[in-house]
Order: C-alpha cells, then sequence, then structure tokens
C-alpha cells in the first residue's frame, strides 16, 4: 500500500507539473526555443543559445517533444521531493501533493516546467546547490553525485545561471569567512567542481554541434541590446559619427529602440551579417561607452536592475507568434510541425489565459519576495527555524543575483524574473509547514 500510495502522488504531482502543456495539447513553444533546437541541425553556435540544452532538446524529440518535458517535470519533482525530505516534511505523503498543487495553481513552476526552455533549470539549480552545500548529510551518497551531475547540467544550459549559481559560491565563501560553521568550505568547493562540469560540458557539446573548441557567445552583443535599449548606443553614434570603424553610423537614424527588434526582426541586422558580421562594431561601442559615459551606464545599470526585480510574469515570450521557432520546427522536424499548428498556443488561446493567472500569480510573487525578510529574520531569532532562514536568505541572493546578471547584462525581461521567483514561495511554504508541524507537535 505505501508503496501504491507513492506512485499513486508522484503521478498526480506530475499530471499537476504537466497540466499546461496537456492542456495545450504540445509541450509549449518560446520566442529561443527553435534556436537551441537549430544548433545540432544547423551545426553553429548562436548568441546565448546553449548547445547542451540544444542537445537535450534533439536528444528528447520523439514523439512531439513529450519526453522532454517529461524529464523536465521529473527532474522538478524529484528536487522538490529532497528539499521536503531535508527540511523534515518526507514522511507525509500530502505534503508533496499540497506543496505541488500549491506552486502549480500560485506561481509560475508548471509553465517553467513545460516550456521548451533552460528557464527551469535556473531556480532548480539554486535548491540542487544549497542542498549540496548546505545538507549533504541529509542526502544519499548517489542523491549527492546526481545533484553534482545536474548541477553541472543546469549551469550548461545558459551561461546566466552559471553565473548566478557563482555568485552564491561566492557570497558563501564570503560568509565562510567569518563564521566557517555557516557554510562548510568544502562543501563549496564541491559546488565549484560542479559548476567546472558545467562549463567542460558546454564547451564539450560546443566542439560536437560546431566543431571547435569555444564557449557560447552572446555576452557582447546583450550588452550592446541593453544599451539599445538605453538610448546609449544612440547618443555614442551621434556624439562618433562618422567614423570609419562602424557600418552603423550609416543606418543609425534606422537604429530601433527595441533590441529585441533590432536582433530578431530586422532587415538591417540581417543586412549588416547579424551577430558575426557587428560583433566587433558592438564590442567597441559597449567597451567606449563604458569609459565615455560611466555615470550613465551606473544609473542605467541600477534601474536595469531594480526593474528586473519586479518583472516576475508567467508565459513571456509564450504567445502564437514565435515564427522563429516554427519555422525551425518545419524545417527540421516536419513531422511534427502539422502537430505543433494544432495545439492551443498556435490557435492564441494561452495569451488570455496567461493574462487571468497572472492577476494571481504577481501578487503572490511579491509577497513572498517580501516574505523572504521575514523568514530571514525568524531564522534568526529562532532555532527551529534556522534551516529555512539560510534557505531564505540564499533565495534572495539568488533573486537579486539573478536581477543584476540578467538586467544589467541583459534587459529586464518577466522571463528572466520568473524563471527564479517561484522560489520565494516555495520558502512560505516551508515555513508554513513547518510552523503546523511545530503546533501539531
Amino acid at each position: 500500500m505505501r508503496i501504491v500510495t507513492r506512485l499513486t502522488n508522484t503521478l498526480a504531482a506530475m499530471v499537476m507539473l504537466l497540466a499546461p502543456a496537456l492542456w495545450n495539447g504540445f509541450p509549449l513553444l518560446q520566442y529561443d526555443t527553435g534556436g537551441y533546437l537549430a544548433r545540432w541541425h544547423e551545426g553553429t553556435l548562436e548568441q546565448s543559445r546553449s548547445t547542451v540544452y540544444g542537445l537535450f532538446l534533439n536528444a528528447l524529440t520523439w514523439p512531439d517533444f513529450w519526453p522532454a518535458v517529461l524529464v523536465q517535470a521529473a527532474l522538478t519533482l524529484w528536487v522538490l521531493v529532497l528539499v521536503l525530505r531535508v527540511f523534515g516534511l518526507g514522511r507525509n505523503a500530502r505534503v508533496l501533493i499540497v506543496t505541488v498543487a500549491a506552486l502549480s495553481l500560485l506561481t509560475t513552476l508548471p509553465w517553467l516546467t513545460d516550456v521548451l526552455l533552460t528557464d527551469i533549470f535556473a531556480g532548480l539549480a539554486v535548491l540542487a546547490l544549497h542542498l549540496a552545500v548546505l545538507h549533504a548529510d541529509a542526502l544519499k551518497a548517489w542523491e549527492r553525485g546526481a545533484l553534482f551531475v545536474f548541477i553541472g547540467f543546469a549551469a550548461a544550459t545558459h551561461s546566466a545561471t552559471l553565473a548566478v549559481l557563482l555568485a552564491l559560491l561566492c557570497a558563501g565563501l564570503l560568509l565562510a569567512c567569518f563564521n566557517r560553521s555557516l557554510v562548510p568550505s568544502a562543501r563549496l568547493g564541491y559546488g565549484a567542481s560542479a559548476l567546472a562540469l558545467g562549463a567542460v560540458m558546454l564547451v564539450a557539446a560546443n566542439y560536437v554541434v560546431a566543431g571547435r573548441l569555444a564557449w557560447t557567445p552572446g555576452g557582447i552583443a546583450l550588452a550592446f541590446g541593453r544599451m539599445l535599449n538605453d538610448g546609449i548606443v544612440s547618443r555614442y553614434l551621434d556624439e562618433h559619427c562618422p567614423d570609419p570603424r562602424f557600418r552603423l553610423c550609416q543606418h543609425r537614424r534606422e537604429l530601433p529602440n527595441d533590441a529585441d527588434v533590432f536582433f530578431w526582426g530586422s532587415a538591417l541586422f540581417n543586412q549588416l551579417g547579424r551577430f558575426e558580421g557587428l560583433n566587433d562594431e558592438m564590442r567597441t561601442i559597449v567597451l567606449e561607452s563604458l569609459r565615455e559615459y560611466p555615470a550613465l551606464e551606473l544609473k542605467m545599470a541600477l534601474t536595469a536592475f531594480a526593474t528586473q526585480l519586479v518583472l516576475v510574469r508567467t508565459g513571456y515570450g509564450v504567445n502564437n507568434e514565435t515564427w522563429h521557432t516554427h519555422g525551425m520546427i518545419e524545417n527540421f522536424l516536419p513531422a511534427i510541425y502539422p502537430h505543433m499548428k494544432a495545439a492551443r498556443q498556435q490557435q492564441g488561446e494561452v495569451k488570455p489565459v496567461l493574462a487571468a493567472i497572472n492577476r494571481v500569480h504577481v501578487p503572490v510573487a511579491y509577497a513572498a519576495m517580501l516574505a523572504l525578510l521575514g523568514v530571514i529574520a525568524l531564522g534568526h531569532l529562532r532555532a527551529r527555524y534556522t534551516d529555512l532562514g539560510r534557505l531564505a536568505l540564499m533565495v534572495l541572493f539568488a533573486l537579486l543575483a539573478n536581477a543584476a546578471v540578467l538586467g544589467i547584462l541583459s534587459g529586464p525581461h518577466d522571463r528572466y524574473g520568473a524563471r527564479m521567483v517561484w522560489l520565494a514561495p516555495l520558502v512560505v511554504l516551508l515555513l508554513l509547514w513547518r510552523v503546523r508541524t511545530t503546533l501539531n507537535a
């Protein structure tokens, strides 16, 4: 009966995590999905498109990408089960079901799980790193090994995820300098080794796909895009053109003030050779702008950071206008294309649903982020909640690091906030379970 109950609960939790894709009739797609999928077929490296996740998608394509979202849901459930067990909530089967149900209804978690994108691994990697560094003794040997590989894989799926995890380790090292009992140095080395594994995975995957040992390109282009949004690029070109170094001088009046439009919907960008053709110009403009406008750059960076903290809406880019992704599926997987086109997303039915659920998700996210401060304070004051206070502190720092890395370097988007913010409601749920357990004791 115990085994049957466990299997039933696991199946129910998986169904809840897969609900958006099941309702849609096809895994959810986003603007960037096609870029990941195409890496293997085109044999090239693309801006900020991890070949590791591209290979993941291509390996789990048939039928209709369902294996990919099933694996994403299974990994999500596995990490949540470990978290509940480590925090003393693993014995009651109802805790798992209620927790997953609450996260599925009140947060963006199932929408992250069901989209063919790397974002689900960002928050999961933060939890995995927390478990591996601060709760290794509560894990079995195979679980520690599996988390090590998972952290490496998650870091390899997106450079921003790697950067956030690295920032968390640096924060842990700083805390260890003040009090070694807070963060064991040996476990920080374990986490750093997992990130090193991720770097090796990415470089190796790039070699398999493109035949060269290289990091995924994209850093300069993302910074250029943020400066384009902020008007810094236009100011720089107005002050320096004509300049034989910049072909953009001839077209500065044609530049949009939206990086997404310029990179993904501009004939001018294609005409100038896209990322490879403009890489040197973008690098020069970015570096010289930093030197010439330091006060403006700092102001815009802080504005981007603050803006990113509050952009947490569910479903950014999950609509029926993902033309590039449609084209990649049609070109490389024509048998899947009719099934994709028949999904609710491609009929325009997802957008109103997302508008409705964001009336719940956004205020819940804001309230939970504020509640993190209370959990941190409670953990400092009451020994029974110390472990939850440390988790809340790590989640808060992850949210700040995520906003800094993506908001400042790439430009604020709801997608970037949503990928991490669901961790805050999870911490609140863990606190409520702990309080309930205390009251019933």
